[in-house]
C-alpha cells in the first residue's frame, strides 16, 4: 500500500520550507520538533496554521516540514505557503479561495544587497560641504 501525502514547497524571505501533508490527526512536526515548541509566540503558530484553519482541514492531515534558513517570521510565512502550495497537490479546486485569501502570494521581499561606497543598501556615510 502506498502513502498518500502531497507535497509543496514555500519560501519568504530567505527561509525555504519543504511540506508533506498526509492523512492523519493533525499533528505538525517541524525539522522534527513538535510545532507549539517550534513556533513559540501565538502570531506565528497563527500565521504557519492559517490555510489550514480558513479551509476547515487541520484535524485532517499531519504536516511534516523541513524549514531551512532565515529566522522565525520568515519561516513561518514559507511553511504557510508551503502549506498552501500542498494543499493544492490534494484539491485543485481550492485554488480559488485559497487564491482570493492571498495564500498563495509568494512574497518577494527580500533583504536589500549593500553598495560599495556606502554604509548599508541606503545609509550613507556622512555628507561634508567643506
Amino acid at each position: 500500500m502506498a502513502l498518500t501525502q502531497y507535497q509543496g514547497t514555500g519560501r519568504r524571505k530567505s527561509s525555504v520550507a519543504r511540506v508533506w501533508l498526509r492523512p492523519g490527526s493533525g499533528q505538525i512536526r517541524i525539522n522534527g520538533r513538535e510545532f507549539v515548541r517550534y513556533f513559540t509566540t501565538p502570531a506565528l503558530r497563527l500565521q504557519a496554521e492559517q490555510p489550514l484553519q480558513v479551509l476547515e482541514l487541520a484535524s485532517q492531515f499531519d504536516v511534516h516540514a523541513n524549514i531551512d534558513g532565515g529566522g522565525l517570521a520568515g519561516q513561518s510565512g514559507a511553511l504557510r505557503l508551503g502549506i498552501a502550495r500542498a494543499l493544492l497537490a490534494y484539491n485543485a479546486e481550492l485554488r480559488p479561495r485559497l487564491r482570493s485569501l492571498g495564500l498563495l502570494t509568494r512574497d518577494a521581499r527580500i533583504k536589500e544587497r549593500k553598495k560599495y561606497g556606502q554604509k548599508g543598501a541606503r545609509k550613507r556615510f556622512q555628507f561634508s560641504k567643506r
